[in-house]
């Protein structure tokens, strides 16, 4: 009986801090995957829009009239969508799809809940989208809020593109 005073009163002190814990800025906010890579952005954008030059054969070129050359074709295909923003249980999940013809050729998290699990996801469910080609992908494990967001999002923005 000596020792349950002291052992309780202990117990509350230390419950005390966990029960006033709220995270700090480094948990706050989302996951901008466009933002976090403008480098890459710039590099990927200025590759599609500046078409390679041509080889020279040492003969003059053919040309068939007012078709537009196969460079220009690709480019005018090449489009970007952004999907709806989904608010799950873990946060607000956004995706941007980019397209070459009817293709899928990248899907990036324009804003994602700033967890441990999410961050672990992205990747994953990228990966799948590319491979799927549609929004018909795998929920990963731990992270399922974000992964029927992410899903959500991604087939707004394919049914966009229609």
């Amino acid at each position: 009986m000596k020792r349950a005073i002291p052992v309780l009163a202990l117990s509350v002190a230390g419950l005390v801090p966990v029960w006033l814990y709220s995270p700090g800025p480094a948990h706050e906010g989302e996951i901008n995957e466009a933002a976090a890579a403008p480098e890459a952005q710039a590099q990927t954008q200025t590759q599609t829009q500046t078409p390679a030059a041509p080889k020279t054969t040492g003969s003059a070129p053919k040309t068939t009239g007012s078709t537009p050359a196969p460079q220009q074709q690709q480019q005018a295909q090449t489009r970007t969508v952004s999907g709806p923003a989904v608010n799950t249980s873990e946060g607000t999940v956004q995706v941007q799809v980019t397209f070459q013809g009817t293709k899928i050729t990248d899907v990036k998290a324009l804003r994602a809940p700033n967890s441990n699990p999410t961050r672990m996801a992205l990747p994953l469910l990228r990966e799948s989208a590319l491979k799927a080609q549609s929004a018909d992908i795998d929920t990963v494990s731990g992270a399922t809020a974000t992964s029927e967001g992410y899903k959500q999002s991604l087939q707004a923005a394919i049914d966009g593109a229609r």
